[in-house]
Parts: structure tokens; C-alpha cells; sequence
């Protein structure tokens, strides 16, 4: 097990744990969050991986988690924009620390892998994790404007 592996499986426990608690446990609100950073928790989790076993196609499933989860987390919000209205969430920091922490990671993984075809692959993952992690969370709180419950 190097460093990597190690960094990964940390980042996986403690994501995990609170993703799982908040899907399990609490409103809409806590459930919908949980939702959008369960993959601003799993994409760097397989970037590290990727790195840690030597294996690029988790990239590719990184990248592909990456362009997918927001998504999914703006069709909640549609769905869901009159309930989420009532109680809207309240996670503001976990946004932001898991936004952190692909800010983190793809650097760190950026400086290993050096110039080339790889290191924009990662750059490509690490905007779309980020920005897409703020855009979806930003929909969530403050619902889209004018749509309807359905």
C-alpha cells in the first residue's frame, strides 16, 4: 500500500460515513446534499486510485462521474425545487471542503503526472468536479428559479 492508496481509502471513510449518514438519516434537504457530494467524494477517491494503482482508466471514470454527478444532482433540484424551497439546505461548508478537497487532489496529482495528454485529462476532471460541485450546490440552496414542482 503506498501513499496514494492510503490517501484514498482515508478520503473514502470519512466521505463514506458522512454521505451514508446523511442519505440514512434526517429531511429532503440533508438527503439531497449528501446526494451531490457523494460524487465530490468519489471522484477524487478514484483519481487518487488511478494514481495509487497505476491505472488511467479510472480517470476516465472520474471524468465521466464528473460530467454525470451535477447532472443528476440538477435534475433533484427541478424535481424537487418546491420542497427544497420550503426547507432549503444548509451545508454550505461540506460544499466548500469537498470542493477543497478536489482542489487539493488534482493538483497534487497534476505535479506527479507532469506535461502531457494525462495532466489535461486531470485538469479537465478537477474543473468540472469543482464547478460543477458549486453549480449543483448552488441549485440546491436556492432552488432554480421558475421551475415549477413538476
Amino acid at each position: 500500500m503506498n501513499g496514494w492508496i492510503l490517501t484514498a481509502s482515508c478520503v473514502l471513510a470519512a466521505g463514506l460515513g458522512a454521505v451514508l449518514w446523511g442519505v440514512t438519516t434526517g429531511p429532503l434537504r440533508r438527503r439531497a446534499v449528501a446526494q451531490n457530494l457523494s460524487t465530490a467524494v468519489a471522484c477524487p477517491v478514484l483519481l487518487l486510485l488511478a494514481q495509487g494503482y497505476h491505472r488511467p482508466s479510472y480517470v476516465d471514470l472520474a471524468l465521466l462521474l464528473a460530467l454525470l454527478g451535477p447532472v443528476g444532482t440538477l435534475v433533484f433540484a427541478r424535481l424537487l425545487a418546491a420542497e427544497l424551497a420550503e426547507d432549503p439546505p444548509r451545508a454550505r461548508t461540506a460544499t466548500w471542503v469537498c470542493a477543497g478537497l478536489g482542489a487539493l487532489v488534482v493538483p497534487a496529482l497534476c505535479a506527479v503526472t507532469g506535461p502531457g495528454r494525462a495532466m489535461v485529462k486531470l485538469l479537465v476532471v478537477g474543473a468540472l468536479l469543482i464547478g460543477g460541485n458549486l453549480i449543483a450546490s448552488r441549485a440546491l440552496y436556492g432552488g432554480l428559479k421558475g421551475a415549477g414542482g413538476g
